[in-house]
């Protein structure tokens, strides 16, 4: 199908410096569990982000000198020499379709308490480190010395970077991660000499890191300053009036402007909490300031918003972290008239909770993610079907949905059966729920796909017995019928059911799914699972006008959340709802009129008055069909069955990201060899040194 013209303007070369970006799909750089630990595995990721057709392809931040570093977080490293052969894979991956690859040097400052090196941090002034976690380390006062120390180690990596084969290096100030912002901001930056005080001088170490980095590599290689152009604090930090004074001054310095917000969790703000294109009102104008173009992101999925972005002069280039991992070939599809086929990203930044938790990538839309080298998934291309087996997937949840989708994408004859009267699972009853609307793009997304699918049949309201499975005749079955929350009380704090007594209303977010509200205004909330449920639901309570207290055995509500960088804005838009938040405590007895609740500490004992109590606590598998099958094992060869699985939450209850991984997973290894007793998929060994 041909292109529409509408987007004909996002195929334009944007002149970038001294090279060239063939379209304005420009990957900006994102983090993703892997860096130096496994490189051949952010090496392909690279370059299948290349071959879906984004222009310009960044890594995540690299580390340029050991007097920085980040420890935990794992990141890219370019220390000396010896990190240069996986920076030039990188290049090479990228550069292998077309695109321009682009190295963002780091030097972190504050925020690397150095656990690895054990340097002491420097920064502009005297200061405890600005990392995640409060680490007891303090960075001291970088004196000319060090900065002309700096000077020297950018400038070395930046031609490191040019001969590794990178078109775009960065000056990195941004985030509230780059000791540069932290120069830039008059929250972090006391000094009284030349690079403190006015603007000028706050501005002064990032123009001398970009003309140097210009004079050393300007005719090879463009030179990009990422700079946060507000930090949402007021003019208590780093603002918008502020930002773009900056800009003034330095203008036409560098070859191209790459905008954000500060920090990450603004950046990268969860479609709960922002729609797509939500920093134009921060981005909007910096063309004016600059001659040179400017790059700027909005999580954006719809090619008509990006085509508006460029037609109005917001941007030059349409930068996107978390849409190119939902999909890496969102380019290539507007430009082959797909646009249908996109998987659109639904924001819920499991993609960076890899990063937080110092584990590989993942995505919720695309459960390639991550895997692309390890176990060799492409997220375009599926082996063709092993056999002329027919396969019964059962449940079409989130796991059943994606099972169905690559078994028929594989050419497998798929008969999906769902016991309810519309598709989708869980996803279908959580994306009704405040914030969550996004999240039904995981059904969406592969409902329309099946549609085009000829081998693959769905049949609602369906529920099926042992019998009838024996008797339908298929090889092979996908069990994949979900989970159920619990509502004894059961999950991390406590592992036995909780005292309830008789005439108290217990609520689960099942009933609150459907339609089953409290009886009373007064509600009180129990969340030990600690991720978006329990905020969500209180968030539900409130708008329809109850009186709700969530308590909870962590410190704050919706305590995972830190992964996903929104914990903040959940526990703030609680708050400000007037919900009571009661942390370090755990309902151990519900009463007819009210709850007991402990302190995890201490054990003290205290009483909350409520007319109803809803449990977000723990899950339990739907495995009751599975556990007929398996009592019928010997009836599975009369019935020409090969084999019965049970996949996703019906197995193991975890994320929706979890639920997509395992569905497609079953459909990728269908008719392959059985498992080893070795991990199966790939890993990289660290090269052992002389003793």
């Amino acid at each position: 199908m041909p292109r529409d013209p509408r987007y004909d303007v996002l195929f334009e070369p944007v002149k970038i410096g001294p090279v060239t970006a063939p379209n304005r799909f420009y990957q900006v750089p994102h983090c993703n569990g892997m860096g130096y630990r496994d490189p051949a595995a952010m090496t392909v990721m690279r370059g299948i982000k290349a071959e879906g057709g984004w222009g310009v392809v960044c890594t995540e931040q690299c580390e340029i000198h050991y007097s920085s570093e980040i420890t935990p977080f794992i990141e890219l490293r370019l220390w000396d020499e010896r990190d240069l052969p996986a920076l030039e894979r990188v290049a090479k991956a990228v550069h292998a379709h077309g695109a321009l690859a682009g190295l963002e040097l780091a030097y972190n400052g504050m925020n690397g308490p150095n656990f690895y090196t054990r340097e002491p941090p420097m920064g502009p002034s005297h200061l405890p480190v600005a990392t995640f976690t409060n680490d007891p380390v303090q960075a001291r006062a970088m004196d000319k010395q060090d900065i002309a120390d700096l000077r020297r180690w950018h400038r070395t990596a930046a031609l490191r970077a040019q001969r590794a084969g990178f078109d775009i290096v960065y000056v990195y100030a941004a985030h509230a991660l780059s000791g540069l912002q932290h120069f830039l901001s008059r929250r972090y930056n006391d000094r009284g000499d030349e690079y403190g005080g006015s603007l000028e001088n706050r501005v002064r170490i990032v123009r001398e890191l970009t003309q140097d980095a210009k004079e050393a590599v300007g005719d090879r290689c463009a030179v990009a300053i990422r700079l946060s152009v507000d930090e949402l604090l007021g003019p208590e930090g780093l603002h918008r009036e502020e930002a773009h004074d900056m800009i003034g001054i330095l203008a036409d310095l560098p070859d191209l402007w790459d905008i954000t917000l500060s920090d990450w969790a603004n950046d990268s703000e969860t479609s709960r909490f922002g729609d797509e294109g939500a920093q134009e009102p921060f981005v909007a104008g910096i063309k004016g300031l600059t001659s040179k173009p400017v790059v700027g992101v909005g999580r954006f999925t719809s090619p008509d918003a990006m085509a508006a972005q460029i037609k109005r002069g917001v941007l030059d280039l349409i930068g996107a972290a978390r849409p190119s991992i939902a999909d890496p070939f969102l380019p290539r599809k507007v430009e082959e008239g797909r646009i249908d086929d996109i998987r659109e990203c639904i924001g819920c930044n499991i993609c960076v909770s890899g990063d937080m938790t110092m584990s590989p990538i993942r995505c919720t839309q695309n459960p390639t993610k991550g895997e692309e080298w390890r176990r060799g998934w492409h997220p375009e291309r599926i082996a063709p079907k092993a056999s002329d087996a027919k396969v019964l997937v059962v449940g079409a949840g989130p796991a059943g949905l994606e099972c169905a989708r690559a078994l028929g994408a594989r050419g497998y004859e798929v008969a999906l059966a769902e016991a309810a009267t519309e598709l989708g699972g869980r996803v279908a009853r959580e994306c009704r729920l405040p914030g969550l609307s996004a999240w039904g793009r995981v059904r969406d997304h592969r409902v329309q796909q099946m549609r085009t699918m000829t081998n693959v049949e769905t049949y609602l309201g369906s529920r099926l017995t042992a019998e009838q499975v024996l008797e339908l005749g298929f090889q092979h079955v996908a069990v994949a019928t979900g989970a159920v929350w619990r509502r004894d009380g059961v999950a991390r704090f406590l592992l036995r059911p909780i005292a309830v007594e008789e005439g108290a209303e217990v609520l689960t977010p099942d009933d609150l799914m459907g339609g089953k509200g409290p009886s009373g205004r007064r509600v009180v909330l129990y969340d030990d699972d600690h991720y978006y449920m329990g905020g969500v639901l209180a968030e539900l309570l409130a708008a329809q006008g109850r009186e709700v207290t969530l308590v909870t055995p962590a410190s704050d509500v919706s305590n995972w959340t830190h992964n996903t960088l929104e914990q903040g804005r959940i526990q703030t838009r609680l708050l400000e709802l007037g919900i009571a938040i009661e942390p370090h405590r755990a309902v151990t007895a519900v009463r007819a009129g009210g709850v007991e609740t402990a302190c995890v500490f201490t054990g003290r004992k205290a009483e909350i008055a409520c007319d109803s109590v809803v449990l977000v606590t723990a899950r339990l598998p739907n495995e009751s069909l599975y556990r007929d099958l398996n009592a019928q094992r010997a009836a599975w060869k009369d019935s020409g069955i090969l084999s019965i699985k049970t996949i996703g939450d019906a197995l193991a209850p975890a994320t929706i990201a979890a639920a997509v991984y395992a569905g497609h997973r079953y459909a990728r290894e269908l008719d392959g060899p059985e498992p080893g007793d070795g991990p199966p998929f790939k890993r990289e060994l660290t090269e052992l040194a002389p003793l």
